[in-house]
């Protein structure tokens, strides 16, 4: 009887702790790509995530290898999307994207990757 409730108590912990994770808003995609060599340079850094997020609670930016922002304008969100866009004719190099987001039922998650510009 004891271990049949512990199993039931562990099995129940378990299917808590997986519909929590649920309720992020996890990055799904990335334009550019995660880690991606690009020959051309993007004019906007792209992220989709499994939710929506707070506009007004979340952000991204994009910086050069020297640390300097190459956003060219403010941090637009709708949905579960975020961009920004770039200043024209990012020379040849590594990017940074570093992001955080709010979802819609107020969880944070955050991250960053690297592309590269390599004509």
């Amino acid at each position: 009887m004891r271990t049949m409730l512990l199993t039931i108590l562990v099995a129940f912990g378990l299917s808590a702790s997986a519909f929590s994770a649920w309720a992020h808003a996890e990055l799904v995609t990335a334009t550019p790509r995660v880690g991606s060599t690009i020959p051309v340079p993007p004019s906007e850094v792209r992220l989709s995530f499994s939710e929506g997020v707070e506009p007004h609670f979340s952000g991204v930016a994009v910086t050069s290898a020297d640390g300097r922002s190459v956003a060219a304008g403010r941090v637009q969100a709708q949905g579960s999307e975020m961009r920004v866009a770039l200043v024209r004719g990012l020379p040849a190099g590594t990017y940074r994207v570093t992001w955080h987001a709010v979802s819609v039922d107020s969880h944070r998650t955050q991250g960053s990757f690297t592309f590269e510009v390599r004509p």
